[in-house]
């Protein structure tokens, strides 16, 4: 009988599934979806909760923080990260998960350096912010690659979100060649850290599922492969 491995996180948007969960080591989840007393039944089985938080974007009402421009793919506003009033809600956020039993934080949204470089000073100070709460809890950053070397001296992991395989309006793809290769020139940068490494793609068959983790592997980094809504389990 085959032996099912289980990756070392899972990446789960949805609500539930508390058994499944508890088979992983570490998970990364809404912390509105999630009571304190099922995020200790998970801390009971070993299980390390990270409370997700988005740090450029927001998809809640209108806010005063929020540029007109918003996330095509998403519908979310983006934001003003240094906006006084943004900040504070970002760190009460972060606040309440811990408080809620999460043992640490998944940074999301952090690529800004295309389109406001301007707000990565401003939001390396979120980051270190968000660390002060998190101790000593575990801090997972997505990409930020515009904040390095001084994100890695904040956080003790990074997830590098579709560093192979992709989603599009066609469906699920690999990356075309030029793309694969900036990819990999960050990739040997990010070994150069002291940090947990791991690849997210985005696959639904298993021959890109398996490009995804062969490549990931390559270059240090532990693969999780789901689909856009991460919602596999």
């Amino acid at each position: 009988m085959a032996v099912v491995t289980r990756p070392p996180i899972c990446f789960y948007y949805g609500d539930g599934h508390l058994e499944e969960l508890a088979t992983y080591p570490r998970v990364v989840l809404q912390p509105d979806f999630y009571s304190p007393q099922e995020l200790a039944l998970l801390a009971d089985k070993g299980v390390q909760t990270l409370g997700y938080l988005t740090l450029s974007e927001d998809q809640g009402p209108p806010a005063p923080w929020q540029r007109k421009e918003r996330n095509p793919d998403w519908g979310g506003a983006f934001v003003e990260v240094g906006h006084p009033l943004w900040v504070e809600h970002v760190v009460g956020q972060a606040k309440d998960a811990m408080a809620a039993g999460f043992a640490g934080l998944f940074m999301d949204t952090l690529n800004v350096e295309l389109t406001w470089p301007e707000d990565i000073p401003h939001l390396l100070t979120l980051v270190a912010a968000i660390r002060t709460e998190a101790k000593p809890g575990y801090l997972l950053a997505n990409r930020g690659f515009g904040m390095l070397p001084q994100l890695a001296e904040l956080v003790d992991g990074v997830v590098f979100e579709s560093f192979s395989a992709r989603w599009t309006e066609e469906g699920y793809a690999p990356w075309p060649a030029d793309v694969l290769e900036f990819h990999a020139q960050i990739a040997e940068q990010l070994l150069q850290l002291e940090l947990d490494l791991y690849a997210l793609d985005y696959a639904d068959t298993p021959g890109l599922t398996d490009f995804a983790m062969r490549r990931a592997r390559q270059f240090g980094m532990q693969c999780v492969v789901s689909d856009r809504a991460l919602s596999r389990v």
